[in-house]
């Protein structure tokens, strides 16, 4: 059906030409689904907004051939392709959010793109519109034909997006990284909606992610991708069984394992440095990783023979949702709900549970950033409930959060100096700004980052980058305590290693303890030394990460377990 043949895709740049895409040539036959995986930067979505030719002409140049039933659609005017997209070729975006319009319904968003592509009228678009939301399984097909994309979750504006993407009977279905950033919950049923929807209209797809875990789910043949070259390119099986490039090896490594007991997760680095010529395995890396004999038992008899660093009792944080006709409130959302556990200094405690289960609001609502309702937080034997507004920013230099979204927790009006140096400042760490700024530049070098790097804004560096910028403040006040709130949930699993990797090196430099916070289950078990599992506000189990793994008590752990893409 689609044959790409020598496809090169060059940017225009303030210092000149950058090559993008190398040269690269597949085929996609009638009903198959290949899978494209690669890190942020390796041309993977560049390659697809070629496709759909959606590239921008003036920024891009374009040389090769992208073959559709042989009509070649580099040369097609504007006006054809527009025909062609959505009717034989659509796309499923990467971030929902961005790619519906706010301002418009969901229902109205695909009624538009019914009525132009098959002539239809209003009625029978809002017909075929609540029957794709049927099919993508939405709930409340209605309701949600009303909404407006903020009032709606993740997983489900992902639903949205895929019945987009159907609405016109494409013979092609381009995914690109639809599964991102979502719940392994989330991300397991709309694999399946993708399957069940292909088979059942038999089209072809092209699913695109940096998680090979997620390709094995899905596709049929795979190309890996490196630096806008295709490095390997093999059927689904042969390629997780026998991997040949050392790339490919480094990308199905570095994905933390439950099987396995890794004090370090290996990087591509690992592989790459090597000599290419040497037939070096994935199991060889990990062996040179592994918890020596009897270390995690010495490791959690330390632990556990202190004092709690941090007790939790009885919490609850609620929202109220309904007032009464005299303003008093008569109705709660319970996001948390009689929370209790402690926390043993150097220790890391995993938190894991799906979206909306109130993970974020318990780690928030232990800093205080958000009010508890009720219950006690005791860190180091003060009560942070009882604290003043003066006496807990005292105290909160010792408690540090880093936020799921660094982007946004970094002003984009500062230099990242500027923002390192804040806290010190605030809290007047030093005498002067001299020694903060060197200070900063430690803490920079620290977390792998270039002394050059002090005087670039936020806008300036990648999503792995900006991570380790919000972790080298979080650092800034030498603290005791740091949550970490999906601090690696969107980030390829390659950084995401780099980024595991370093928290766990910080806490052994720094005697820090944390409560790291993450959807996906196979990270918790890999950074945890013990484990909470959370559903709709309560801790529903809680103990070793090998007990919870292996012989898990709920139906909802044994959910989440299923849940984690296999490899």
């Amino acid at each position: 059906m689609l044959k790409v043949k020598d496809l090169n895709i060059k940017f225009k740049t303030q210092n000149g030409l950058f090559e993008a895409v190398k040269g690269i040539s597949f085929n996609l036959k009638k009903g198959e689904t290949i899978g494209i995986v690669g890190e942020s930067g390796s041309g993977k979505s560049v390659t697809s907004l070629a496709l759909m030719r959606l590239l921008d002409k003036n920024q891009a140049l374009i040389n090769g051939h992208i073959l559709l039933n042989n009509n070649n659609l580099c040369g097609l005017p504007e006006s054809e392709m527009r025909k062609i997209r959505g009717h034989q070729m659509a796309m499923i975006f990467q971030e929902p959010m961005t790619s519906l319009n706010p301002v418009l319904t969901c229902g109205y968003q695909i009624t538009e793109a019914i009525q132009l592509h098959l002539n239809t009228t209003k009625a029978e678009a809002k017909k075929k519109t609540i029957a794709l939301f049927k099919e993508v399984q939405l709930p409340r097909p209605e309701a949600i034909f009303d909404s407006y994309p903020h009032q709606i979750s993740g997983g489900q504006k992902q639903r949205v997006m895929i019945a987009m993407a159907l609405s016109c009977n494409p013979e092609i279905l381009i995914a690109d990284e639809p599964t991102t950033a979502l719940d392994v919950t989330v991300q397991k049923t709309i694999i399946e909606l993708l399957l069940k929807l292909k088979a059942e209209r038999n089209m072809s797809l092209i699913f695109i992610s940096h998680d090979l875990g997620v390709i094995s789910e899905i596709a049929d043949r795979v190309l890996v991708m490196y630096k806008g070259e295709v490095v390997e390119e093999a059927p689904v099986k042969e390629l997780f069984s026998h991997p040949q490039h050392s790339y490919t090896k480094g990308l199905l490594a570095c994905r933390p394992s439950p099987e396995l007991h890794l004090k370090k997760l290996p990087v591509i680095a690992d592989f790459l440095d090597t000599d290419t010529k040497k037939a070096i395995s994935i199991e060889e890396i990990r062996k040179g990783y592994e918890y020596p004999a009897g270390e995690i038992i010495e490791r959690k008899n330390k632990l556990y023979s202190q004092q709690p660093l941090l007790k939790i009792s009885n919490l609850n944080t609620w929202f109220p949702i309904k007032n009464s006709f005299f303003g008093r409130s008569k109705e709660f959302v319970k996001a948390v709900k009689q929370v209790s556990f402690d926390v043993y200094p150097g220790e890391t405690l995993g938190l894991v549970g799906e979206s909306g289960c109130g993970k974020t609001t318990l780690g928030r609502s232990i800093l205080r950033l958000i009010e508890p309702t009720s219950g006690t937080i005791q860190f180091e034997n003060t009560d942070l409930g009882s604290l003043r507004k003066d006496a807990l920013r005292e105290i909160r230099k010792d408690l540090q959060i880093i936020f799921q979204d660094p982007y946004s927790s970094l002003n984009p009006r500062l230099t990242v100096g500027d923002s390192l140096m804040e806290p010190l400042q605030v809290h007047q760490f030093y005498t002067n700004d001299s020694k903060r700024k060197k200070k900063v530049l430690e803490l920079l070098e620290r977390v792998n980052l270039l002394p050059e790097h002090f005087n670039r804004y936020p806008h300036e560096f990648s999503g792995g980058q900006r991570q380790r910028i919000v972790i080298a403040r979080a650092l800034a006040l030498q603290p005791k305590f740091i949550i970490c709130d999906e601090s690696v949930s969107a980030l390829d699993v390659s950084v995401q290693a780099q980024v595991l990797n370093l928290i766990r090196e910080l806490q052994a430099e720094f005697n820090l303890t944390y409560i790291f916070i993450s959807h996906d289950l196979a990270v918790i078990k890999h950074i945890s030394d013990r484990m909470m599992v959370m559903n709709k506000g309560e801790i529903v189990e809680m103990g070793d990460p090998d007990d919870i793994y292996y012989r898990p008590k709920e139906e909802y752990t044994k959910r989440l377990i299923a849940s984690i893409p296999g490899v």
